[in-house]
């Protein structure tokens, strides 16, 4: 399950997954993403470091899932999306999206992952997150 928190102060977006993440959990995330309204140029943060992996895309699926992602961005605005993951399976897999997505011509978000939220928030450009 991931759960959607927006910060319209700081223009941020922050998804919390926790439990076992799936490929459907991650699909509806983008979805929900997607629809939401007044969120456009907003960076992402999404924290998976409450997650037990039992994601299972494939190479192929994760690049074109990353194709679709792409597709989707505001062309006008270049964002952030920092990805906070401290199990080693999630974090290899985070970083082969991420240089999907770096790498797509579309894409205008720029993706990093990250083993801490201190990080993730500096260089999104925050110091700290509010209650």
């Amino acid at each position: 399950m991931i759960e959607i928190q927006i910060d319209n102060d700081r223009r941020l977006v922050l998804a919390t997954a926790t439990g076992v993440l799936s490929e459907e959990d991650i699909l509806t995330y983008m979805e929900e993403f997607w629809s939401l309204q007044g969120v456009e140029g907003y960076n992402e943060l999404l924290d998976l470091r409450e997650v037990k992996p039992a994601v299972s895309f494939s190479s192929k699926r994760l690049r074109d899932l990353s194709q679709l992602a792409a597709s989707m961005d505001v062309q006008t605005t270049a964002t952030k999306f920092a990805i906070v993951v401290q199990d080693d399976f999630l974090f290899e897999f985070a970083r082969t999206y991420e240089i999907y997505r770096n790498s797509n011509p579309q894409s205008t978000k720029h993706f990093c992952t990250f083993r801490t939220m201190q990080d993730a928030l500096a260089w999104i450009g925050e110091n700290k997150l509010r209650n």
